[in-house]
């Protein structure tokens, strides 16, 4: 058994309202530079819909993820060495510019210069990349809020193959289907495909925290990994000519910071944890024969953290003590392996996602709510379960490759704390029937409840902080004669304070060094007081 620690993130779709903020900042953060205008590391779906890319779900065209050979031992999709070999001046197997979408933006003067006349002046459209006059057709959320629509519901991968394995049954429920949001980001899985398929080794996983990452010294803009990932969240930057991704925001979260679109969700759907897993099962789990098999194979990957074996494990392994203690503490391992409520995205593409998913369970009560019944009995809110407008089967496509038991068992769960929670906060004598139909205590389902209902800041998100004395002697900056932006006579070298606020120039003669930086933004997003933001 080798012990290792990853940084994993749960979505409760439950609480997702579309509101996309965690994509505009994400994109404010990361990718708001030239070469990455079509570009979002974060994106919210509309499911049922196509995706960004266009029907990136479809692997038979795409080729992404990894497949079992005839001898039943993994290989990428796209194909192994050989194939690389052959295509690596010409790799075909990519999403085109209009499967993601030309990037715009409007010729605004047109409105400030227009003269007066009786006509109103119009801001045509213009290419960002080629700023030519253009007819916008497509974006990354072009049929927001309408996927659910017979328009648009046709397109989805996911509702193809669901309709071939019950064609009467979804042709029904999809007249009357409700939409639901899917935010994406890249999952840092565990056998991830986009580091398998780079020629040039640029992209690898960090063993301290699994984040992925593309070094870009290394990247000669092969764009495999592009096609290897199978959920395509690996992007080329046209103007550098390299690939980009995802970080999981690690300069934040080495100094116990959730990602930006954690901080700034709206709904507060998002949770940050650290799992502890065994690595000399990975490639077991990922090669299991049957597809709806790779959802257990997965959960028999991580490690209980209160395991005193384990413990040692991986202390033994170089897993830090914090990060150990963070293990028990949190949330997306009560999430996905205690309470079994959080599903993968897509097992099928034997990558071991490491972004799990809360299935939505919302508009059943309203549903049953208006057939006269009581939305909140829990005899007719598990029978109600069956019978959802979304049929099962197509969240069983996305989560758990088509099984649709452990969709179903996590939908009765979170039924069963709708009911038990309902009488308890209505002041009736608790009554654990719904727990025990659902093989939890009463306690758990409270347990349960304060996570996904009305848990605080630092239990939402339990980050364990990078060893500082690395990062100080990591960063270049902090050495007198390095060679930083911000170093004696770099090109970032600026008076104190810097010309775009007190974190952009050297401090009291001495350069501001990164991982302070970070320090001091997590004291102040997380003091109640701002007198306590002071060092």
């Amino acid at each position: 058994m080798k012990v290792l620690a990853q940084l994993a993130m749960v979505m409760n779709l439950d609480k997702c309202i579309g509101c996309h903020t965690c994509s505009v900042t994400c994109k404010q953060t990361w990718t708001n530079r030239g070469g990455m205008e079509y570009v979002w590391f974060n994106n919210v779906e509309t499911r049922p819909g196509q995706g960004y890319p266009r029907r990136y779900e479809d692997q038979e065209k795409w080729r992404g993820g990894w497949e079992l050979n005839r001898r039943g031992a993994l290989r990428l999709k796209a194909g192994g060495r050989f194939k690389k070999l052959v295509t690596i001046f010409s790799n075909p197997v990519l999403p085109q510019l209009k499967d993601y979408y030309e990037p715009w933006t409007y010729e605004y003067r047109n409105l400030t210069d227009a003269p007066l006349g009786e006509d109103y002046p119009v801001a045509e459209p213009r290419s960002l990349l080629t700023g030519k006059p253009m007819k916008i057709e497509w974006s990354s959320n072009w049929d927001d809020n309408l996927g659910g629509g017979p328009a648009h519901a046709e397109a989805d991968p996911m509702v193809e193959r669901v309709r071939e394995q019950a064609e009467q049954k979804v042709k029904f429920a999809f007249e009357e289907a409700f939409m639901f949001y899917l935010p994406r980001i890249c999952e840092h899985c565990l056998n991830p495909a986009c580091v398998a398929s780079c020629p040039s080794g640029a992209m690898y996983k960090r063993t301290e925290d699994g984040i992925v990452l593309v070094d870009q010294d290394r990247c000669r803009g092969w764009r495999m990994c592009v096609t290897g990932c199978p959920y395509k969240k690996v992007y080329f930057n046209h103007r550098t000519g390299k690939a980009e991704k995802c970080t999981l925001c690690y300069p934040r979260t080495e100094v116990g910071l959730p990602t930006v679109c954690s901080e700034t969700c709206v709904g507060r759907l998002r949770y940050l944890g650290v799992l502890l897993y065994d690595a000399d099962k990975v490639t077991a789990a990922a090669s299991v024969p049957d597809e709806q098999a790779l959802y257990e194979a997965q959960l028999d990957v991580f490690l209980d953290p209160e395991d005193p074996e384990v413990c040692r494990a991986a202390a033994r392994d170089g897993v830090p003590r914090e990060w150990i203690e963070a293990a028990r503490r949190s949330p997306t391992y009560a999430l996905i392996s205690t309470y079994k409520v959080a599903l993968p995205l897509h097992p099928e593409y034997r990558t071991l996602p490491m972004v799990w998913y809360v299935p939505p369970l919302s508009p059943v009560v309203e549903a049953l709510a208006e057939t006269g019944f009581d939305g909140e009995d829990p005899d007719n809110l598990f029978g109600a379960i069956d019978s959802l407008r979304i049929p099962l089967e197509y969240l069983a496509e996305l989560f758990t490759a088509g099984d649709v038991a452990p969709v179903r068992a996590a939908l009765e769960r979170l039924a069963a704390m709708r009911s038990y929670m309902r009488g308890v906060n209505l002041g009736d004598p608790p009554d654990a029937a719904p727990a025990e139909r659902v093989g939890m205590s009463a306690t758990e389902i409270e347990d349960m409840y304060r996570l996904l209902a009305i848990a605080k800041y630092e239990e939402r998100y339990v980050i364990p902080t990078a060893a500082v004395g690395d990062a100080r002697r990591l960063e270049e900056s902090a050495v007198p004669d390095g060679c930083g932006l911000d170093g004696p006579g770099g090109p970032g070298m600026h008076a104190a304070p810097g010309p775009f606020g007190d974190d952009s120039g050297t401090h009291q003669g001495l350069p501001l060094v990164t991982i302070e930086n970070f320090h001091a933004a997590r004291r102040r997003q997380t003091a109640d007081d701002p007198e306590e933001t002071t060092p």
